[in-house]
């Protein structure tokens, strides 16, 4: 690939991800990790009736990006509309490649992985219940939010796989066809959510517009297929004529956010994590 379409192909990333002019975050600011003197934050919004003493479930959100741009803002309203349904919604700062090389995302993954640890090891002060954590995350953040639920890296007892995922277009086939190849090469299989599925992957719901020039509808049904043949539940929703980034607030009026925060409740009311709304 050459450098040109390598910078146009991470522009558009941007654009469609709607991260260039995310947002500020929402919830408290929180720092997880410092890395080389620079503190790392989480941003923590929670229910208004929230207490400690709650065992509450949990959404972690990964902003998109292609693994150079954007900021957690991005999932500022996704987070309060989800702590409304009760859930303590938290939206992860990490740390950012160098547009000027060609890294693998390995500090990305790091910092997901260091996020995830301390949201499910402060479970009890944050009042959430450790065994109803989702990962979620739009575009280069949905890649994050499936890794973290197909590669299982457990320290000090402490597992970082989550228990359910909500990706939005995500960056989820590293592979030699796939979106970010040249940056993982050969080591796809490090990186790749869609070539480490087994069977004790979470259950999931992924959006995906049927018009994205970056994640074709192919990859997300054979995706699908992987999963479901691995026995476990992964739902696609595809959205006719919609291109990459078309969920995020504030796009058409709101028209895709709407939809697919909709979606996002049934699928966790389905998990028993959300009360649906009393029927009129």
């Amino acid at each position: 690939m050459s450098s040109p379409w390598k910078l146009a192909s991470v522009v558009l990333l941007l654009l469609g991800t709607g991260v260039l002019s995310a947002a500020a975050p929402s919830g408290e600011p929180t720092v997880y990790k410092e890395v080389d003197g620079r503190p790392l934050k989480l941003y923590i919004t929670k229910p208004d009736d929230w207490q400690k003493s709650d065992s509450r479930p949990a959404i972690v959100f990964f902003h998109g990006g292609g693994w150079v741009g954007g900021a957690p803002g991005q999932f500022t309203e996704h987070s309060k509309h989800l702590a409304k349904q009760g859930m303590v919604t938290v939206q992860v700062e990490y740390r950012l490649l160098d547009r000027k090389n060609n890294d693998p995302p390995t500090i990305c993954i790091e910092d997901a992985l260091d996020a995830m640890r301390w949201v499910r090891s402060h479970a009890e002060e944050l009042g959430i219940d450790p065994n109803r954590i989702a990962t979620a995350g739009g575009s280069a953040g949905g890649h994050l939010a499936a890794y973290l639920g197909t590669v299982d890296v457990r320290q000090a007892g402490v597992s970082t796989k989550p228990n359910a995922m909500v990706l939005f277009n995500p960056v989820y086939d590293n592979g030699p066809d796939g979106w970010g190849t040249q940056r993982v090469k050969d080591r796809y299989q490090e990186f790749s959510p869609a070539h480490n599925i087994s069977a004790d992957d979470p259950p999931h719901l992924v959006f995906l517009g049927s018009q994205d020039k970056l994640i074709p509808v192919a990859t997300a049904e054979n995706f699908q297929q992987q999963m479901q043949d691995a026995g476990v539940r992964s739902e696609l929703r595809i959205y006719q004529g919609q291109g990459h980034g078309f969920f995020n607030h504030g796009k058409d009026n709101n028209r895709w956010y709407n939809a697919t925060i909709e979606e996002t409740d049934k699928f966790l009311q389905s998990l028993g994590w959300i009360t649906p709304p009393p029927a009129s």
